[in-house]
């Protein structure tokens, strides 16, 4: 699914110019007037990123955004905050909330923080796809190959894999192949920065 600028905010007049200054520089978006509104419409799949009014009419944008977390929602969060709502807007932050922009405010600062999310959000699609595409080439290995990788992520010559794993040295030799075969590399090196990166994105 395409990423989206999700704007919820119960001032028509505030919608409609975020979304004009939003296509003004290519950017998509969707409008809701309140918080129920685009609750009762939010799906998992949604991607992009929201930009929500702190106080509206009814649910809060802080309160929607404690209703997202909680369904597990990881789009990011930029806030639309009066002067006095900077203490809420800070707490939100605490609690993963991308940023936000204190109203009025400058268009220009704005959309900036807008793709900047939206980098986030693309960022982490690749992420997730490296991930996916790594765990994939893992599921290929034999119990043997598994085998000689760690040895190779050991630092291990292929003379002592073959004595630790009782095999003749041009059975390592040809795992060895193999492995950097099925995961993609050419080096034991890119073999060990690809785990490390697969590892990294899986914990975030």
């Amino acid at each position: 699914m395409k990423s989206l600028v999700y704007l919820v905010d119960d001032d028509a007049a505030i919608r409609d110019a975020l979304a004009w200054l939003l296509r003004s520089r290519g950017i998509q978006s969707s409008a809701w007037s309140s918080a129920e509104a685009f609750l009762k419409d939010y799906r998992p799949e949604m991607s992009g990123c929201l930009v929500l009014d702190i106080r509206m009419t009814g649910m809060t944008g802080i309160e929607l955004h404690e209703q997202l977390l909680a369904r597990g929602c990881a789009m990011p969060v930029i806030f639309l905050t009066g002067h006095g709502d900077v203490p809420l807007a800070v707490k939100a932050l605490k609690r993963g909330a991308f940023d936000f922009i204190e109203k009025p405010g400058n268009d220009n600062e704005l959309v900036d923080r807008v793709v900047a999310a939206l980098q986030l959000v693309e960022s982490r699609r690749w992420q997730d796809g490296e991930r996916t595409a790594v765990e994939e080439r893992l599921a290929t290995l034999t119990e043997r190959e598994r085998a000689v990788m760690a040895g190779i992520l050991a630092g291990k010559l292929n003379k002592v894999i073959a004595d630790d794993l009782q095999i003749a040295m041009r059975t390592v030799e040809v795992h060895r192949a193999r492995i950097f075969e099925k995961m993609g590399v050419r080096s034991a090196v890119e073999l060990a920065q690809r785990l490390a990166a697969h590892s990294s994105t899986g914990s975030r």
